[in-house]
């Protein structure tokens, strides 16, 4: 149950994250308020996780997958440019999340 926890976590967190960019800097009511929303349900459902996961685990994961997805958003969708070093950056931080649960981080 914690990782099904720790998915909508992240979820929410990655579509919080999103909206803000469409906020722009809080002037647009809609982005701001779904920023808001999303931020709220992320660290409601980080809470309900760090009842049964360690929270070395579990925001290794939440921050890795966000970062990486939101990374991914910006070059996919949001007209970021894909060089190499932000490819190159995502894989290390995913890589970083892999070596942590391998390595004992529970």
């Amino acid at each position: 149950m914690g990782y099904l926890t720790l998915a909508g976590a992240i979820t929410a967190e990655i579509l919080a994250t999103t909206s803000m960019k469409y906020s722009e800097g809080f002037s647009r009511l809609w982005p701001s308020l779904a920023t808001v929303a999303g931020y709220l349900v992320a660290f409601a459902l980080l809470a309900q996780t760090l009842k049964t996961m360690s929270v070395g685990t579990a925001y290794a994961i939440w921050s890795g997958a966000g970062t990486a997805v939101v990374a991914a958003i910006g070059m996919l969708f949001l007209g970021e440019a894909a060089t190499a070093a932000k490819v190159l950056g995502v894989l290390l931080v995913i890589a970083g999340v892999v070596v942590l649960n391998l390595g004992g981080a529970h």
